[in-house]
């Protein structure tokens, strides 16, 4: 079964909240359980799993539940999908630059001197 593309935009979305990219740095620790990140972001254990299910959603945290215990840990596929997006617009803006410097250049050599 494929994986599903993960929403560039949805991703951006779960970063841009402070307690989310909390949650994503005790993780980044170790695997936690749901109350452990709970208490680590003084949040209720309702509202660390509504956070959890965006970070799911977009990749970024997996989690397990064995009997009545869930834990997390991050998840590659996200970060994945966010090194892409900014290594390509990354590659774009350097190409953008570089025909600007170009065109800058060429522009400076062109124009008549004002020295004298």
């Amino acid at each position: 079964m494929a994986e599903t593309p993960i929403d560039t935009d949805r991703l951006f979305f779960a970063l841009s909240d402070k307690t989310r990219r909390l949650l994503l740095g005790q993780l980044a620790l170790r695997p936690m359980t749901v109350t452990e990140l709970a208490r680590a972001a003084d949040i209720s254990v309702a509202a660390a799993v509504q956070h959890l299910d965006i970070l799911q959603e977009t990749g970024l945290a997996a989690t397990e539940k064995v009997g009545r215990v869930r834990t997390c840990q991050i998840d590659r596929r996200g970060f994945d999908a966010l090194e892409r997006w900014i290594r390509n617009h990354h590659t774009l803006w350097e190409l953008r630059l570089d025909s600007l410097s170009e065109m800058l250049g060429n522009t400076g050599k062109d124009a008549p001197s004002t020295d004298g």
